[in-house]
């Protein structure tokens, strides 16, 4: 089948940095679908793992195809599989630890599976997946915030994938109240459309913060927090909590003083270790999904790509690393 592949880590301007291959297809275990891939969006993992983040670009000698949001087709179930049929049309963010969406066919754990909003497009719906689990962990498993619970969050990074997500969620299934951060007068218009109540200047983080929220923040949901962990300190309220999904390895001592908490979300944790709670995955995208045909959060992607293959993948991977993009890119055929 038809695959676009990372091999050697090389920057996204070489030619050879995504290559168009063809590999064998998939063989799906017991608790796997097999998936026609119709549309993926490409997020930060993406773009660390072909520059080398996250080691090598190839798995053994096989070529490593990327991907780690997807939309489309089921073509066949494993025999464990439950809930799923072929031709239901479905979503899922994948496991880091196995070849990813940018290929013909993806072979995908079914309990992190689930149909697809009905409303939407496959590139629409491809843009949501790992944001929404990402977004919806953090507040819900780590923070264990409540639909009855007040208070201020920060999002830090309010314009960007998961940002967009997490302040429709907070907005639709909280009461919270939201301050977004951005940096330019499209993002600031950008995260008041995802329903954000404020809106801080990233640039001046601890001033605009401060003027919005002068006795803290409850709070902080942080997309960006290296070199931030001091910056979050002055701005959390006593016993605050803050939640990274990007990680650190500066010292949090700063949080020490206020006895606020630092929680990582890692949305791949549940694939990468089997939890006995991986179906959780499936769950919370069912509802998601459903939260979008009502009309109560919109699709995120704001660039699409009509090019499945190396050269779209590129050009997808040029734009996420400009670090400019508003929302998601998408790649489709």
């Amino acid at each position: 089948m038809h695959a676009i592949a990372a091999f050697d880590p090389l920057p996204v301007d070489d030619p050879a940095s995504l290559r168009d291959v063809e590999v064998p297809e998939p063989e799906p275990g017991p608790l796997d679908v097999l998936i026609r891939v119709e549309a993926v969006s490409v997020n930060p993992v993406d773009v660390k793992k072909r520059a080398g983040g996250y080691g090598r670009g190839a798995v053994g000698d096989e070529p490593r195809v990327l991907g780690y949001d997807g939309a489309g087709t089921v073509v066949a179930v494993g025999d464990e599989v439950e809930g799923l049929d072929e031709g239901d049309e479905v979503w899922w963010a994948g496991d880091a630890g196995r070849q990813g969406a940018n290929a013909d066919l993806q072979a995908v754990d079914h309990r992190i599976v689930a149909r697809k909003p009905e409303s939407v497009s496959f590139a629409d719906a491809a843009a949501m997946p790992l944001a929404a689990l990402t977004a919806w962990e953090g507040m819900f498993d780590h923070l264990r915030i409540n639909r009855e619970d007040s208070g201020t969050m920060l999002v830090v990074g309010g314009a960007g994938g998961v940002g967009s997500l997490l302040t429709q969620l907070a907005k639709r299934l909280t009461a919270l109240r939201i301050i977004a951060t951005a940096g330019r007068e499209e993002s600031e218009a950008w995260c008041l459309r995802m329903g954000a109540d404020a809106v801080a200047d990233r640039h001046d983080l601890v001033a605009s913060v401060e003027k919005l929220a002068p006795a803290g923040v409850d709070s902080i949901f942080s997309a960006y927090t290296p070199g931030n962990v001091g910056t979050f300190a002055r701005l959390i309220r006593p016993f605050g909590a803050v939640v990274s999904i990007d990680g650190t390895d500066e010292s949090l001592l700063p949080l020490f003083a206020k006895s606020a908490s630092m929680h990582w979300e890692y949305m791949f944790a549940r694939s990468r270790y089997d939890t006995w709670d991986i179906g959780e995955q499936a769950r919370i995208l069912d509802e998601v999904a459903g939260l979008v045909d009502r009309g109560d959060i919109v699709s995120t992607a704001t660039e699409r790509i009509a090019d499945f293959s190396a050269a779209g993948l590129r050009e997808a991977h040029r734009l996420v690393e400009s670090q400019s993009v508003i929302g998601k890119v998408v790649v489709h055929r």
